[in-house]
């Protein structure tokens, strides 16, 4: 798989995923959650085929094109997302799913590699992302920064199988902090938010909006990723401009606009442009797409994981002059329709969604997924943001609402034998004073 998909991947995505327990400390959100953990090591040597790697990636890719053309879909507003987070959040669920519940996610998800192959590519994959941008700037004058952590939060004496916890240490280094849910959903709330804000370096804040925890909630798995790095060919600031932009509507704003000319991966097709900006380090590329006027619904929508791989095999170093307007934006979205649109429903719903993998019962099921992401475009270089949680909640059976029968007058009645039917006694009220 051509690594720059790979990169514009991680670049487009970041994901955070939590799962809760009750911990000592109700309604205290000061405190350090203990921790109740599998006693595997993470492996961090796996021995993966690359051909499962590519398989992996392909995957992830084909499910972000997806995901991406339903929420561009759903609004005209700017559109900011990790696939890989979000990818790898229900990719830790996956792992506790049975039955047709594992079938729906597979294939929203394009899953096509067996348990015993996605969890260590996934770990692959992680592990890889690590070593990149060794001795490289970021775009704040720090170091280069690609970080991708991934936690579980679940209720305190909850029978979660060992089996799932061992995956989650073994391939995500994922341990469990224990919260209390039941006691103190709020709280508990709050602390995950907080170490999701700690590990994205304050740019994703309040990832889980009130209310999503409640007292059914058992797990939280969590993943998040925080980006920062420069451009191998940064912009000069004296060369930003305000200049005109020009929206589908018609209206033009305002802007600030970058320029330089330099040697970038340039390609052209029919209906587009396409600009490749490498970041220092020369691991990870940023790729702009930009649709010829008039065209751009239509480009928009034919992208997929196989044009986007058209569009960067395509790219050749070339002049160019290129001009880019400086921007920053969080966006944030509740996926549960989404994904539901794309085919993962039995997950969402208590009775047909099958997680016994987590618990070796089926009363878990996806209350809420949840997803933000932030990124930064300047001069200097990028800084992007992204964490993902899906919500998992305990289900029990409703009664239906009960049918009023208010006996206030005049009744019969009868004492029966239920083995023969035998009616024993016979009798009538009518006035019970």
């Amino acid at each position: 798989m051509n690594r720059i998909i790979h990169c514009f991947s991680v670049l487009c995505c970041a994901f955070l995923l939590a799962f809760s327990v009750a911990c000592p400390g109700e309604g205290d959100n000061s405190f350090t959650p203990d921790q109740a953990q599998s006693d595997q090591q993470r492996i961090t040597d796996p021995a993966v085929p690359a051909a499962d790697l590519d398989t992996l990636v392909d995957g992830n890719n084909a499910f972000g094109m997806d995901l991406y053309q339903e929420l561009a879909a759903a609004s005209a507003d700017n559109l900011f997302f990790s696939p890989l987070s979000i990818s790898q959040a229900l990719a830790m669920t996956y792992a506790g799913a049975r039955g047709n519940t594992v079938t729906e996610m597979a294939d929203t998800l394009h899953i096509t590699l067996g348990d015993a192959e996605l969890h260590p590519a996934w770990n692959a994959l992680d592990l890889a992302l690590a070593s990149r941008g060794q001795n490289a700037q970021a775009s704040d004058g720090q170091g280069f920064r690609l970080n991708v952590v991934n936690s579980t939060w679940g209720m305190i004496g909850y029978p979660f199988e060992t089996p799932f916890l061992d995956t989650l240490a073994l391939h995500y280094g994922a341990g469990m902090y224990l919260v209390d849910f039941r006691a103190d959903p709020e709280g508990s709330r709050d602390t995950i938010n907080t170490w999701v804000e700690d590990q994205t370096e304050g740019r994703i804040e309040d990832l889980i909006p009130p209310d999503v925890i409640t007292e059914i909630t058992r797990l939280v798995l969590v993943n998040a990723i925080y980006f920062n790095a420069a451009w191998l060919y940064p912009f000069e600031e004296q060369n930003t401009q305000d200049g005109p932009f020009h929206r589908l509507d018609s209206v033009a704003v305002t802007v600030p606009l970058m320029y330089q000319q330099e040697t970038f991966g340039y390609a052209t097709g029919d209906g587009w442009q396409a600009v490749e900006l490498l970041y220092d380090g020369q691991d990870l590329s940023m790729v702009v797409v930009l649709p010829d006027a008039g065209r751009f619904a239509e480009i928009e929508g034919g992208l997929d994981a196989a044009t986007l791989d058209t569009m960067v095999a395509a790219l050749q170093p070339t002049s160019v002059g290129l001009t880019l307007p400086r921007f920053t934006y969080t966006s944030s979205f509740m996926l549960k329709e989404t994904l539901q649109t794309l085919g993962m429903v039995d997950a969402f719903e208590f009775g047909p969604a099958d997680f016994s993998g987590m618990d070796g019962s089926r009363s878990l099921y996806i209350g809420a997924v949840i997803h933000k992401a932030f990124v930064d475009v300047n001069e200097a270089g990028t800084e992007a943001a992204a964490a993902t949680a899906v919500v998992m909640d305990f289900g029990t059976s409703i009664s239906p609402t009960p049918l009023p029968v208010t006996v206030d007058r005049p009744f019969l009645f009868l004492i029966r034998d239920l083995q023969t039917g035998a009616v024993i006694f016979t009798g009538r009220v009518m006035d019970p004073s």
